[in-house]
């Protein structure tokens, strides 16, 4: 029994699972303030093209 909770002890595998899963959701929080951020950008460049079309129109 003592083997196996030393060599239990001793397994780093598990830390590398969580070190990996940190980095992927670090990476999906930057993801989405960008994907965000383009969002509002690109509604407010369609809002300016709309208000000129319909300045243009009347």
């Amino acid at each position: 029994m003592r083997p196996l909770l030393i060599r239990f002890l001793n397994d780093r595998s598990g830390a590398t699972a969580i070190e990996y899963a940190l980095i992927a959701v670090g990476i999906a929080v930057v993801l989405v303030a960008i994907v965000q951020s383009l969002g509002t950008t690109t509604a407010a460049k369609y809002q300016s093209v709309g208000n000129a079309l319909e300045r243009q129109g009347q």
